[in-house]
């Protein structure tokens, strides 16, 4: 199963493995370095929450799909919408505000991606990566 999965993962294109392994789940888990912050901890339940139900979608496709997209549209929608509102209140600052910006800029990305992509899965693309 574990190969099953990095088989798909590999198969995605590069751009897609670098964004997801070296961009979207590394910002995210450094959520919780900010956890004891204002907000810190529904920051990092969020975070972490869009992205630990794909674990159990990989798990049971054996691989990577666009289902993969719907626990971030729950979950990153309403996170993004709570981040734009903490900094545009000026409630944070220092080095949790600029972790703020980045997540949020990196979180709208990836919903970008997400939208068209549950789209197209409840469209019925039920492709999973590299089968």
């Amino acid at each position: 199963m574990v190969m099953d999965i990095w088989r798909s993962f590999r198969a995605l294109p590069l751009w897609v493995q670098v964004w997801v392994a070296g961009i979207l789940v590394p910002v995210n888990l450094a959520s919780v370095l900010f956890w004891p912050s204002p907000y810190g901890l529904l920051i990092t339940l969020m975070a972490i929450g869009g992205m630990t139900p794909n674990l159990l979608i990989m798990v049971w496709e054996r691989g990577l799909s666009k289902m993969m997209a719907l626990p971030h549209l729950l979950i990153w929608i309403p996170l993004v919408m709570f981040l734009a509102f903490i900094l545009a209140t000026d409630q944070i600052s220092g080095s949790f505000r600029t972790y703020v910006i980045l997540l949020l800029i990196v979180d709208g990305i990836s919903l970008v991606f997400d939208i068209p992509d549950m789209v197209k899965w409840t469209r019925g693309d039920r492709a999973v990566a590299g089968k």
